[in-house]
């Protein structure tokens, strides 16, 4: 009985570290959009001037190559996928920051 509630107190310590890891890099994430100025057009649940990133998870939700998608959008700037307004291109932000900034919001539900 030891022995199992051993493994059960480890597991449960896991579980804790993972999910503080992942509320760290949420936060990490939406900070990085916070510095690239993102945040002025879109938040996470509603719509401001873009769509709300949990929208746009869920439009790409499924898709084969949804992340490169994401990232063109984000370097090049889009028209028309959002309605009339464009999104403005991101070509000076790194392509290390677009890539973490795709995949926060892919991951979003």
């Amino acid at each position: 009985m030891r022995h199992i509630t051993s493994h059960l107190a480890r597991a449960t310590q896991a579980a804790v570290v993972l999910l503080a890891l992942q509320a760290v890099n949420a936060q990490a994430n939406e900070a990085l959009a916070r510095k690239h100025g993102c945040l002025a057009c879109h938040s996470v649940a509603t719509k401001i001037v873009g769509p709300a990133y949990k929208d746009v998870a869920a439009r790409y939700a499924g898709q084969d190559g949804a992340l490169e998608q994401l990232q063109t959008s984000i370097r090049e700037g889009s028209t028309g996928k959002w309605g009339e307004l464009a999104m403005p291109p991101h070509a000076a932000m790194p392509p290390a920051d677009i890539k973490k900034l795709a995949q926060w919001v892919l991951g979003l539900k």
